[in-house]
Protein backbone atom coordinates (compact mmCIF):
# COMPACT_ATOMS: atom_id res chain seq x y z
CA UNK A 1 0.00 0.00 0.00
CA UNK A 2 2.79 2.40 0.96
CA UNK A 3 4.67 1.66 -2.28
CA UNK A 4 1.53 2.31 -4.28
CA UNK A 5 1.02 5.68 -2.54
CA UNK A 6 4.65 6.60 -3.24
CA UNK A 7 4.21 5.76 -6.92
CA UNK A 8 1.02 7.82 -7.08
CA UNK A 9 2.77 10.73 -5.29
CA UNK A 10 5.75 10.57 -7.67
CA UNK A 11 3.43 10.47 -10.67
CA UNK A 12 1.42 13.45 -9.40
CA UNK A 13 4.63 15.41 -8.72
CA UNK A 14 5.87 14.71 -12.24
CA UNK A 15 2.51 15.75 -13.73
CA UNK A 16 2.36 18.99 -11.73
CA UNK A 17 5.98 19.71 -12.62
CA UNK A 18 5.23 19.19 -16.31
CA UNK A 19 2.15 21.45 -16.08
CA UNK A 20 4.15 24.12 -14.22
CA UNK A 21 6.97 24.00 -16.77
CA UNK A 22 4.48 24.26 -19.60
CA UNK A 23 2.79 27.26 -17.99
CA UNK A 24 6.18 28.86 -17.27
CA UNK A 25 7.26 28.30 -20.86
CA UNK A 26 4.09 29.90 -22.20
CA UNK A 27 4.50 32.88 -19.86
CA UNK A 28 8.15 33.33 -20.87
CA UNK A 29 7.30 33.21 -24.56
CA UNK A 30 4.66 35.89 -23.99
CA UNK A 31 7.31 38.04 -22.28
CA UNK A 32 9.70 37.37 -25.17
CA UNK A 33 7.10 38.52 -27.70
CA UNK A 34 6.55 41.78 -25.79
CA UNK A 35 10.29 42.50 -25.61
CA UNK A 36 10.84 41.76 -29.30
CA UNK A 37 8.03 44.20 -30.15
CA UNK A 38 9.77 46.79 -27.98
CA UNK A 39 13.07 46.12 -29.78
CA UNK A 40 11.56 47.30 -33.04
CA UNK A 41 10.72 50.68 -31.48
CA UNK A 42 14.27 51.48 -30.33
CA UNK A 43 16.21 54.28 -32.02
CA UNK A 44 19.79 53.56 -30.92
CA UNK A 45 22.09 50.58 -30.46
CA UNK A 46 22.29 51.17 -26.70
CA UNK A 47 18.50 51.16 -26.41
CA UNK A 48 18.34 47.86 -28.33
CA UNK A 49 20.95 46.21 -26.09
CA UNK A 50 19.27 47.53 -22.97
CA UNK A 51 15.99 45.95 -24.10
CA UNK A 52 17.77 42.61 -24.61
CA UNK A 53 19.15 42.90 -21.06
CA UNK A 54 15.68 43.66 -19.67
CA UNK A 55 14.22 40.69 -21.55
CA UNK A 56 16.77 38.21 -20.22
CA UNK A 57 16.57 39.63 -16.71
CA UNK A 58 12.81 39.21 -16.87
CA UNK A 59 12.93 35.62 -18.13
CA UNK A 60 16.19 34.10 -16.85
CA UNK A 61 17.00 36.44 -13.94
CA UNK A 62 20.73 36.49 -14.57
CA UNK A 63 23.38 37.36 -12.01
CA UNK A 64 25.72 38.70 -14.68
CA UNK A 65 25.01 39.82 -18.24
CA UNK A 66 27.29 41.19 -20.93
CA UNK A 67 26.54 41.99 -24.55
CA UNK A 68 29.71 42.10 -26.66
CA UNK A 69 29.88 43.52 -30.19
CA UNK A 70 32.96 42.55 -32.21
CA UNK A 71 33.34 44.75 -35.27
CA UNK A 72 36.30 44.91 -37.65
CA UNK A 73 38.57 46.97 -35.42
CA UNK A 74 36.72 47.47 -32.13
CA UNK A 75 35.02 45.52 -29.35
CA UNK A 76 32.13 47.19 -27.50
CA UNK A 77 30.82 45.83 -24.19
CA UNK A 78 27.49 46.41 -22.39
CA UNK A 79 27.85 45.12 -18.83
CA UNK A 80 25.50 44.47 -15.90
CA UNK A 81 26.43 44.74 -13.07
CA UNK A 82 29.57 46.86 -13.28
CA UNK A 83 31.27 45.31 -10.22
CA UNK A 84 32.08 42.14 -12.20
CA UNK A 85 34.14 43.95 -14.82
CA UNK A 86 37.55 42.45 -14.02
CA UNK A 87 36.40 38.82 -13.88
CA UNK A 88 34.54 38.97 -17.18
CA UNK A 89 37.10 41.18 -18.90
CA UNK A 90 39.74 38.46 -18.77
CA UNK A 91 37.32 36.07 -20.52
CA UNK A 92 36.52 38.60 -23.26
CA UNK A 93 40.20 39.36 -23.89
CA UNK A 94 40.93 35.65 -24.29
CA UNK A 95 37.85 34.82 -26.39
CA UNK A 96 38.36 37.69 -28.83
CA UNK A 97 42.19 37.49 -28.85
CA UNK A 98 42.71 41.03 -27.56
CA UNK A 99 46.06 41.89 -26.01
CA UNK A 100 45.13 45.12 -24.24
CA UNK A 101 41.96 45.80 -22.25
CA UNK A 102 42.17 49.45 -23.34
CA UNK A 103 40.84 48.25 -26.70
CA UNK A 104 37.50 47.48 -25.04
CA UNK A 105 34.86 50.21 -25.11
CA UNK A 106 32.18 50.04 -22.41
CA UNK A 107 28.84 51.31 -23.67
CA UNK A 108 27.00 51.81 -20.38
CA UNK A 109 29.72 52.57 -17.82
CA UNK A 110 32.78 54.71 -17.16
CA UNK A 111 35.11 53.02 -14.68
CA UNK A 112 37.49 54.46 -12.11
CA UNK A 113 40.57 52.60 -10.93
CA UNK A 114 39.69 52.90 -7.22
CA UNK A 115 36.07 51.69 -7.35
CA UNK A 116 35.18 48.35 -5.69
CA UNK A 117 35.17 45.23 -7.86
CA UNK A 118 33.91 41.74 -7.08
CA UNK A 119 35.52 38.55 -8.37
CA UNK A 120 33.62 35.33 -8.85
CA UNK A 121 33.86 31.84 -10.30
CA UNK A 122 33.15 31.77 -14.04
CA UNK A 123 32.61 27.99 -14.28
CA UNK A 124 28.86 28.41 -14.77
CA UNK A 125 29.19 31.17 -17.34
CA UNK A 126 27.25 30.50 -20.54
CA UNK A 127 27.43 32.31 -23.85
CA UNK A 128 25.55 32.58 -27.12
CA UNK A 129 26.63 34.28 -30.31
CA UNK A 130 25.42 35.12 -33.79
CA UNK A 131 27.05 36.83 -36.79
CA UNK A 132 25.30 39.48 -38.85
CA UNK A 133 26.98 41.53 -41.63
CA UNK A 134 30.50 40.58 -40.44
CA UNK A 135 29.67 41.70 -36.88
CA UNK A 136 29.79 39.14 -34.07
CA UNK A 137 27.22 39.61 -31.29
CA UNK A 138 27.90 37.58 -28.17
CA UNK A 139 25.95 37.34 -24.94
CA UNK A 140 27.64 36.19 -21.73
CA UNK A 141 25.40 35.22 -18.82
CA UNK A 142 25.71 33.83 -15.35
CA UNK A 143 22.18 32.74 -14.33
CA UNK A 144 21.14 32.62 -10.68
CA UNK A 145 20.04 29.03 -11.24
CA UNK A 146 20.35 26.45 -13.98
CA UNK A 147 18.18 27.55 -16.93
CA UNK A 148 15.34 25.39 -18.22
CA UNK A 149 16.05 23.65 -21.53
CA UNK A 150 13.56 25.84 -23.42
CA UNK A 151 15.30 29.00 -22.20
CA UNK A 152 18.16 28.29 -24.63
CA UNK A 153 15.55 28.77 -27.33
CA UNK A 154 14.48 32.06 -25.70
CA UNK A 155 18.02 33.43 -25.78
CA UNK A 156 18.50 32.32 -29.39
CA UNK A 157 15.24 33.98 -30.42
CA UNK A 158 16.05 37.27 -28.71
CA UNK A 159 19.49 37.28 -30.35
CA UNK A 160 17.96 36.62 -33.74
CA UNK A 161 15.36 39.29 -33.05
CA UNK A 162 17.92 41.94 -32.19
CA UNK A 163 20.82 41.10 -34.51
CA UNK A 164 19.38 42.51 -37.75
CA UNK A 165 17.95 45.63 -36.08
CA UNK A 166 21.21 46.17 -34.20
CA UNK A 167 23.46 45.72 -37.24
CA UNK A 168 21.33 48.20 -39.22
CA UNK A 169 21.41 50.70 -36.35
CA UNK A 170 25.19 50.34 -36.02
CA UNK A 171 25.57 51.15 -39.72
CA UNK A 172 23.48 54.29 -39.30
CA UNK A 173 25.45 55.34 -36.21
CA UNK A 174 28.73 54.65 -38.00
CA UNK A 175 27.76 57.03 -40.80
CA UNK A 176 26.77 59.68 -38.27
CA UNK A 177 30.00 59.18 -36.31
CA UNK A 178 32.09 59.59 -39.44
CA UNK A 179 30.69 63.11 -39.77
CA UNK A 180 31.04 64.20 -36.15
CA UNK A 181 33.88 62.14 -34.59
CA UNK A 182 37.60 62.84 -34.81
CA UNK A 183 38.98 59.51 -36.14
CA UNK A 184 42.23 59.59 -34.17
CA UNK A 185 40.98 60.37 -30.67
CA UNK A 186 37.31 59.35 -30.82
CA UNK A 187 36.32 62.80 -29.50
CA UNK A 188 33.79 65.05 -31.18
CA UNK A 189 35.23 67.22 -33.93
CA UNK A 190 35.12 71.00 -33.80
CA UNK A 191 31.97 71.33 -35.87
CA UNK A 192 29.98 68.96 -33.67
CA UNK A 193 31.37 70.61 -30.54
CA UNK A 194 29.82 73.89 -31.65
CA UNK A 195 26.47 72.14 -32.16
CA UNK A 196 26.70 70.55 -28.71
CA UNK A 197 27.70 73.86 -27.12
CA UNK A 198 24.69 75.67 -28.61
CA UNK A 199 22.32 73.01 -27.27
CA UNK A 200 23.90 72.91 -23.81
CA UNK A 201 23.99 76.69 -23.50
CA UNK A 202 20.32 76.91 -24.48
CA UNK A 203 19.44 74.28 -21.88
CA UNK A 204 21.51 75.98 -19.16
CA UNK A 205 19.88 79.37 -19.83
CA UNK A 206 16.39 77.86 -19.96
CA UNK A 207 16.80 75.97 -16.67
CA UNK A 208 19.01 78.64 -15.03
CA UNK A 209 21.69 76.00 -14.50
CA UNK A 210 25.47 76.26 -14.22
CA UNK A 211 27.67 75.37 -17.17
CA UNK A 212 31.40 75.64 -17.66
CA UNK A 213 33.95 74.78 -20.31
CA UNK A 214 37.64 74.08 -20.17
CA UNK A 215 40.18 74.16 -22.95
CA UNK A 216 43.52 72.39 -22.70
CA UNK A 217 46.62 72.16 -24.83
CA UNK A 218 49.50 69.68 -24.61
CA UNK A 219 52.68 71.54 -23.70
CA UNK A 220 55.60 71.53 -26.19
CA UNK A 221 53.80 68.97 -28.35
CA UNK A 222 55.77 69.95 -31.46
CA UNK A 223 58.96 68.94 -29.65
CA UNK A 224 57.49 65.47 -29.02
CA UNK A 225 56.67 65.07 -32.72
CA UNK A 226 60.12 66.33 -33.75
CA UNK A 227 61.90 64.05 -31.25
CA UNK A 228 59.90 60.83 -31.43
CA UNK A 229 57.91 61.16 -34.68
CA UNK A 230 54.27 61.67 -35.52
CA UNK A 231 53.28 58.08 -34.69
CA UNK A 232 54.43 58.69 -31.14
CA UNK A 233 52.57 62.00 -31.14
CA UNK A 234 49.38 60.24 -32.22
CA UNK A 235 49.81 57.74 -29.37
CA UNK A 236 50.13 60.60 -26.91
CA UNK A 237 46.95 62.23 -28.22
CA UNK A 238 44.97 58.97 -28.03
CA UNK A 239 46.18 58.03 -24.56
CA UNK A 240 45.64 61.54 -23.21
CA UNK A 241 42.08 61.76 -24.50
CA UNK A 242 41.33 58.24 -23.22
CA UNK A 243 42.54 59.27 -19.77
CA UNK A 244 40.51 62.50 -19.82
CA UNK A 245 37.30 60.81 -21.01
CA UNK A 246 37.59 58.11 -18.34
CA UNK A 247 37.82 60.83 -15.67
CA UNK A 248 34.82 62.83 -16.86
CA UNK A 249 31.12 62.22 -16.22
CA UNK A 250 28.99 60.51 -18.85
CA UNK A 251 27.16 63.79 -19.59
CA UNK A 252 30.34 65.81 -20.14
CA UNK A 253 31.43 66.43 -23.73
CA UNK A 254 35.02 66.39 -24.99
CA UNK A 255 36.07 67.60 -28.45
CA UNK A 256 39.27 67.99 -30.40
CA UNK A 257 39.43 71.69 -31.17
CA UNK A 258 42.72 71.79 -33.03
CA UNK A 259 45.92 69.76 -33.46
CA UNK A 260 46.78 69.17 -29.80
CA UNK A 261 44.07 71.44 -28.40
CA UNK A 262 40.90 70.08 -26.80
CA UNK A 263 37.78 71.64 -25.32
CA UNK A 264 35.11 70.26 -22.99
CA UNK A 265 31.56 71.17 -22.02
CA UNK A 266 30.66 70.56 -18.37
CA UNK A 267 26.87 70.81 -17.85
CA UNK A 268 25.56 71.68 -14.36
CA UNK A 269 29.08 72.60 -13.25
CA UNK A 270 30.16 75.92 -11.78
CA UNK A 271 33.54 77.51 -12.27
CA UNK A 272 35.08 76.26 -9.03
CA UNK A 273 34.12 72.64 -9.74
CA UNK A 274 35.36 72.98 -13.32
CA UNK A 275 38.73 74.29 -12.11
CA UNK A 276 39.02 71.45 -9.62
CA UNK A 277 38.32 68.90 -12.34
CA UNK A 278 40.79 70.57 -14.69
CA UNK A 279 43.46 70.43 -12.00
CA UNK A 280 42.84 66.72 -11.35
CA UNK A 281 43.11 66.06 -15.08
CA UNK A 282 46.27 68.15 -15.33
CA UNK A 283 47.86 66.05 -12.57
CA UNK A 284 46.80 62.75 -14.16
CA UNK A 285 48.18 63.79 -17.55
CA UNK A 286 51.50 64.77 -15.96
CA UNK A 287 51.80 61.22 -14.56
CA UNK A 288 50.93 59.54 -17.86
CA UNK A 289 53.74 57.61 -19.54
CA UNK A 290 53.37 56.34 -23.11
CA UNK A 291 55.73 53.65 -24.41
CA UNK A 292 57.07 54.04 -27.95
CA UNK A 293 60.04 52.17 -29.43
CA UNK A 294 61.46 51.53 -25.99
CA UNK A 295 61.08 55.13 -24.83
CA UNK A 296 58.72 56.27 -22.06
CA UNK A 297 57.25 59.57 -23.24
CA UNK A 298 55.66 61.99 -20.80
CA UNK A 299 53.69 65.14 -21.45
CA UNK A 300 52.00 67.94 -19.52
CA UNK A 301 48.97 70.08 -20.28
CA UNK A 302 47.79 73.63 -19.62
CA UNK A 303 44.12 74.38 -18.94
CA UNK A 304 41.89 77.41 -19.30
CA UNK A 305 38.45 77.47 -17.63
CA UNK A 306 35.42 79.66 -18.30
CA UNK A 307 31.88 79.78 -16.93
CA UNK A 308 28.63 80.61 -18.68
CA UNK A 309 27.15 83.93 -17.60
CA UNK A 310 23.72 85.31 -18.52
CA UNK A 311 25.08 87.62 -21.20
CA UNK A 312 27.58 85.22 -22.76
CA UNK A 313 27.23 83.84 -26.26
CA UNK A 314 29.07 80.87 -27.75
CA UNK A 315 31.98 82.94 -29.05
CA UNK A 316 32.43 84.67 -25.69
CA UNK A 317 32.67 81.55 -23.54
CA UNK A 318 35.18 79.97 -25.96
CA UNK A 319 37.17 83.23 -26.03
CA UNK A 320 37.20 83.36 -22.21
CA UNK A 321 38.51 79.78 -21.99
CA UNK A 322 41.09 80.50 -24.68
CA UNK A 323 42.30 83.61 -22.81
CA UNK A 324 42.67 81.59 -19.61
CA UNK A 325 44.62 78.93 -21.53
CA UNK A 326 46.92 81.64 -22.88
CA UNK A 327 47.48 82.85 -19.29
CA UNK A 328 48.23 79.30 -18.16
CA UNK A 329 50.90 78.93 -20.83
CA UNK A 330 52.43 82.28 -19.94
CA UNK A 331 52.34 81.23 -16.29
CA UNK A 332 54.81 78.41 -16.86
CA UNK A 333 52.56 75.71 -18.40
CA UNK A 334 51.31 72.55 -16.65
CA UNK A 335 48.83 74.68 -14.75
CA UNK A 336 45.17 75.75 -14.66
CA UNK A 337 43.88 79.29 -15.01
CA UNK A 338 42.01 80.63 -13.17
CA UNK A 339 43.52 78.61 -10.34
CA UNK A 340 42.17 77.55 -6.97
CA UNK A 341 44.26 77.92 -3.81
CA UNK A 342 42.98 75.60 -1.09
CA UNK A 343 43.66 76.77 2.45
CA UNK A 344 42.93 74.74 5.58
CA UNK A 345 42.37 76.93 8.61
CA UNK A 346 40.84 76.76 12.11
CA UNK A 347 42.23 73.50 13.45
CA UNK A 348 39.10 72.84 15.50
CA UNK A 349 36.75 73.07 12.56
CA UNK A 350 39.22 72.30 9.73
CA UNK A 351 37.29 74.61 7.45
CA UNK A 352 38.15 74.68 3.78
CA UNK A 353 38.47 78.00 2.02
CA UNK A 354 38.71 78.39 -1.75
CA UNK A 355 40.22 81.41 -3.43
CA UNK A 356 40.11 82.01 -7.15
CA UNK A 357 43.22 83.61 -8.65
Amino acid sequence: MKQALNRISATMTAVFSMIFNLMQKQADHQKLTRHILELNKKQSSKEIINEVALCLKDIINYRLFAFVIKKETTVDVWLDPRMYKDSLENIILKDFIIENKDHLTYLNHSFHCDEPREHFNMNDLIFYDITQDNIIFRIYMLPNKKPYAYQDEVVTLILQGCSFALSQQLKIESLKDAAIIDPLTGCYNRREFENQLKRNMAGAVRHKADMSVFMFDLDHFKKINDTYGHIAGDKILKETTRLVKESMRSGDILARYGGEEFIAILPKTNKIKAMELADRLREKISKLSVEHNGAAIQVTASFGVAELNPNADMEKIIEDADNMLYRAKNNGRNTVMPGVIKIVCDQDMLKRKETVI
